[in-house]
């Protein structure tokens, strides 16, 4: 119980010391969801850990009506973790996270399967998971990566790197000690329309002057398509 007491303070400490929207202790009590289905998991996986059920599972149960946060008691949760706004977010039975996360607001971190063993996801030391992300899957997110926002991640993702997208992709690699800027991530949909649109201008300044008529009319007929694919949707 003595570990108990201590990891439950170190909780309260960690909300202090990364959150400048805290003006005082007494906001604790009021606007901190994360921090408080923390404090119900800490207790319910105490109790998980000495084999019983049925009192884990309520003490989960009353955590998520009062704070609206969904951690099975069976997960493993590290130090100075902090669930930052935290409404929405969903921990499953066989996650285990490292030390020093944090996760934002309707994260989930979810299976795949209904087969019984590990099937929920590995959050390595000093990940951060953007808002609205869902990391699914017996799968490792490595120490010091950060998942972009509204991310959908199936797979492994490397140590020291930055994943986004449906299904995410890795697009940096190398340690950035700087929080999760979700503004600052590119807009991968946006460069690859861009790329594939200045290469069709280079093809079709290639063409032969001969061959820019027949183009030209392709392409009118594949304008009338597109034109009848919109009006059918109105």
């Amino acid at each position: 119980m003595i570990n108990l007491v201590k990891l439950i303070k170190e909780d309260f400490a960690t909300v202090k010391r990364n959150d400048p929207a805290l003006h005082s202790p007494f906001e604790l009590l009021f606007n901190y969801p994360g921090l408080w289905a923390l404090f119900f998991h800490r207790i319910a996986h105490w109790f998980y850990m000495m084999g019983l059920r049925f009192i884990p599972r309520f003490v989960s149960a009353v955590g998520m009506f009062l704070t609206m946060i969904d951690i099975h008691p069976g997960a493993k949760i590290g130090r100075r973790v902090f669930i930052d706004h935290g409404v929405g977010v969903v921990i499953g039975e066989t996650t285990v996270i490292a030390d020093n996360v944090l996760i934002y607001q309707q994260v989930t971190l979810g299976g795949v399967s209904t087969s019984k063993g590990k099937r929920h996801p590995t959050i390595e030391e000093n990940v951060v998971i953007g808002a609205g992300a869902k990391v699914l899957g017996n799968i490792t997110i490595g120490m010091n990566s950060k998942v972009g926002a509204n991310s959908v991640v199936v797979k492994d993702v490397p140590a020291d790197s930055t994943a986004i997208g449906i299904p995410a992709r890795v697009l940096k690699r190398g340690y950035d000690k700087t929080p999760l800027s979700h503004n600052k991530i590119p807009d991968v949909n946006k460069e690859i329309f861009e790329y594939l649109l200045k290469r069709i201008e280079v093809l079709e300044d290639a063409l032969p002057k001969g061959k820019q008529e027949s183009v030209k009319k392709k392409d009118h007929d594949l304008e009338e398509i597109y034109d009848n694919f919109i009006h059918s949707m109105d």
